[in-house]
């Protein structure tokens, strides 16, 4: 169900700079993704997560914090186990093998060491066997530094496993409408930068981010970003593949 009538285009976003050729996901068997907050691998990853999942990978969520310092808690309870919870009900729904939620500062990974946070990554990494990790891309994308902290320390791990990271961003067409419209402090790239254009189905992510009752409030960027991309999203490579 989608109250906030987010609608699919059925063609990618192209702007000034023109489309890009779709491209497919990489094949990989088990996926390891790496967040930020609870709600990111809805909000941001949920079209491709469910994507790997739905083409027999194993899909794997780390997530470094708790959410705790979100400011759009509307629902009774504890604002920790709430996110909690909301995270755990969007992994059945997007269909992955596991999540592990870490305590580090919602806020506050910067001021984290940075080989504490790879040193994490890399324990999930080896401990579901991923072929590859998928995150936020290194700026961030939505303003958030957690995001490209988060991100820094996936790449890091992703030097020490030798394992391939894609970076999930948006058009510079993209962050220039949400910047205009919404004031959302959003870095894109240009077309020429981005590296795989992915065709997705929004359903599943759309329930997942349902899940997330405390965040996904209606008026949000979140929604007019959706309407935006239509059914694709864009990736680049933050570590490429090695050579077989």
């Amino acid at each position: 169900m989608n109250p906030w009538n987010v609608v699919n285009s059925g063609r990618p976003i192209t702007f000034e700079e023109g489309p890009v050729p779709e491209a497919a996901l990489p094949a990989w068997r088990s996926v390891l993704a790496v967040v930020a907050h609870p709600d990111d691998e809805s909000f941001a990853l949920g079209a491709l997560l469910a994507s790997f999942a739905r083409g027999g990978a194993d899909v794997s969520v780390l997530c470094l914090t708790r959410g705790e310092a979100s400011t759009l808690h509307g629902v009774a309870g504890d604002l920790l186990e709430l996110r909690a919870a909301e995270l755990s009900a969007a992994a059945n729904v997007l269909g992955l093998r596991e999540v592990e939620l870490l305590t580090f500062p919602d806020g506050g990974l910067s001021e984290v060491d940075l080989g504490r946070l790879a040193a994490h990554v890399i324990d999930s990494a080896q401990r579901v066997g991923a072929d590859g990790i998928i995150g936020f891309d290194v700026n961030g994308v939505t303003g958030h530094a957690d995001h490209a902290r988060a991100t820094a320390a996936a790449i890091e791990a992703a030097e020490a496993c030798d394992l391939p990271v894609l970076g999930w961003t948006v058009p510079d067409g993209v962050a220039g409408r949400l910047r205009a419209e919404h004031g959302a402090p959003f870095e894109g790239y240009a077309d020429e930068a981005i590296d795989l254009v992915v065709p997705v189905e929004r359903s599943v992510q759309l329930a997942a981010v349902a899940c997330h009752r405390s965040q996904a409030v209606p008026g949000s960027v979140m929604w007019r970003r959706l309407e935006l991309l239509g059914d694709h999203e864009h990736l680049r490579w933050l570590r490429q593949p090695t050579a077989a």
